[in-house]
């Protein structure tokens, strides 16, 4: 299975969910590989990686996958990192033959080696999304309890659309992983109760709080569940794990969060 978290707005929890998701289902027993495929790395040193080679290589070269793929403190996680390098395949793509399924043709090299690969996407609809998107099984879009979050959906579930009649007829979502959630907020409410009345089944029942937690993890190179698995963050990022794991991303009930802001 091969999951793309998708979302072309910034700052909407995209990396922490795909780190922090990435773990979980390690850490349930499952081989996943973390495909780093923003410039900025950021999936990457959140796992304690600083690689000289990775995605780059694999995507504009001759590297194998096996060449790049490195492994993480978190047993049976497997991270394909990324280096800046990684900035200039979107120009360096536009030339090659059939440019949106490089990433899928690379990929189907070693993913009968994983139960999961997930695809941490850069925050914008260009051409390494596009890859990503055409190589993916679904995908799985975080979205900031904020007004401004819910105006990018729809253009990216748009585009999804259009990927999945152009590039690949498999691709589906997976579900909307409502983040950063603070129920002092009014808006945070607001915001979750329109997207389940507008998204139903396909919105995950526990919601991912405000937890500091999750922003302190990755300057200390690890994910929320190995630098603090007792915080509410951890708790939300395992329990969404098992909902993937079910296939239970369902809106039944006003929705789990998990803790508070602090914990």
């Amino acid at each position: 299975m091969i999951i793309a978290v998708a979302n072309q707005k910034g700052g909407v929890g995209k990396t922490a969910t795909a780190v922090n998701l990435s773990a979980a289902l390690a850490l349930e027993g499952k081989r996943v590989l973390l495909v780093d495929l923003d410039s900025q790395a950021s999936a990457s040193s959140g796992v304690g990686v600083r690689a000289s080679s990775g995605v780059y290589e694999l995507m504009v070269g001759e590297t194998s996958p096996h060449s790049v793929i490195v492994p993480t403190s978190v047993p049976r996680l497997d991270l394909l990192p990324a280096t800046r390098d990684l900035a200039g395949a979107e120009v360096e793509l536009v030339s090659c033959s059939a440019r949106e399924r490089v990433l899928s043709e690379k990929l189907s090299e070693i993913t009968d080696s994983y139960d999961y690969v997930i695809i941490d996407c850069p925050p914008a609809l260009g051409m390494l999304t596009l890859n990503a998107l055409s190589a993916a099984d679904s995908v799985l879009v975080p979205l900031q309890c904020e007004f401004y979050a819910l105006e990018g959906l729809s253009a990216l579930l748009d585009t999804v659309a259009r990927i999945r009649d152009s590039f690949n007829t498999r691709l589906r979502l997976c579900g909307i992983l409502l983040t950063m959630y603070d129920a002092r907020t009014s808006l945070s409410r607001q915001v979750a109760a329109e997207v389940r009345s507008h998204f139903g089944g396909k919105v995950f029942s526990v919601m991912v709080p405000r937890n500091v937690r999750i922003g302190e993890s990755p300057s200390h190179g690890m994910p929320v569940l190995q630098y603090d698995p007792a915080s509410t963050g951890a708790a939300a990022y395992r329990q969404a794990a098992k909902e993937l794991l079910n296939q239970g991303v369902t809106a039944s009930g006003p929705g789990a969060v998990v803790g508070g802001d602090n914990a």
